[in-house]
């Protein structure tokens, strides 16, 4: 398969090695912002480093693989802010933001959950269910990460990120209710890579998704919890990367994608070795189970 491929390859293990240097660069910031009384956070340098990461790489597939790979990593903290920057970098360029906005999106996601460094580990990775009073804490952790930065000389925007980015469309987040007419369009973009990423990976209950497994998430709640605009432009955009990709089927049968169904895009039709085709949209009980 590709994702094989791309893992035994030379520039897989330079990619391995340049972000995990790059996330002993990011703990060493976080730990000084902790622990430094009136520390200046050098959010320019992290960006251009985290930039140069990003640019080393030559496709959009290529990238999105590469990332997905890296959800190995235990440092889930750190390796998922990382992670959630280029995704949300990604977005920005997809909207065609300018070189300084596209900048400032990257420090949002980077930042944005930098609020869970001050939860106990024990929390943070409890494999069972959490308690009230655990879930609670967690979900504290926008405020907290709003509390380390707010008399930071940052943009405004990535502190509103670090704020918002729980909160949703219709009010249902958190950590205050927020509607649409109240949240900024740079928190919104890094919400949708927060999510994409967390269900990307694999959790204790659950294995990873796959993109069009994340995809389908995303239109069975209607598109009302996120920006409409930027969230099925990325939608849109990740169907397409695996244009002509070979997938397999959660029977176990693999194919290829040969055409997007724009109205359902986690139901593109598919083709079969033997040239057999179906539209996945039509099918009540066949879904994409993996990306090959």
């Amino acid at each position: 398969s590709n994702s094989r491929r791309m893992m035994v390859s030379s520039e897989f293990k330079g990619f391995q090695v340049d972000y995990m240097l790059y996330i002993e660069d990011l703990k060493v910031a976080f730990s000084n912002l902790l622990s430094t009384p009136n520390y200046k956070l050098n959010t320019q340098e992290l960006i251009d480093k985290l930039s140069a990461l990003y640019r080393s790489r030559n496709t959009i597939t290529e990238l999105f693989d590469m990332i997905n790979q890296m959800h190995s990593i235990n440092d889930s903290i750190y390796a998922h802010c990382v992670n959630v920057a280029m995704i949300s970098r990604m977005i920005g360029r997809w909207l065609h933001f300018d070189q300084h906005d596209l900048d400032i999106l990257t420090c949002c996601g980077l930042l944005h959950d930098i609020g869970k460094l001050a939860i106990p580990n024990d929390i943070l990775n409890k494999p069972g269910k959490l308690t009230d009073e655990e879930f609670a804490l967690i979900k504290s952790h926008p405020k907290l990460g709003y509390d380390m930065l707010v008399n930071q000389d940052v943009d405004s925007r990535i502190k509103q990120s670090v704020l918002m980015h729980h909160e949703r469309y219709d009010g249902s987040g958190y950590p205050n209710g927020l509607t649409s007419e109240f949240l900024p369009d740079f928190a919104m973009i890094v919400t949708i890579a927060d999510v994409y990423d967390a269900m990307t990976a694999s959790r204790s209950y659950r294995e990873p998704l796959c993109a069009f497994q994340v995809i389908e998430n995303f239109e069975r709640e209607g598109y009302q919890k996120y920006h409409t605009k930027y969230i099925y432009t990325f939608l849109h955009q990740i169907a397409s990367t695996y244009q002509n990709n070979r997938i397999m089927l959660n029977d176990g049968r693999g194919a290829k994608i040969v055409m997007l169904n724009q109205s359902q895009l986690s139901k593109p039709i598919i083709q079969f070795d033997n040239g057999e085709c179906i539209d996945l949209s039509t099918t009540k009980d066949l879904y994409i189970s993996k990306v090959l």
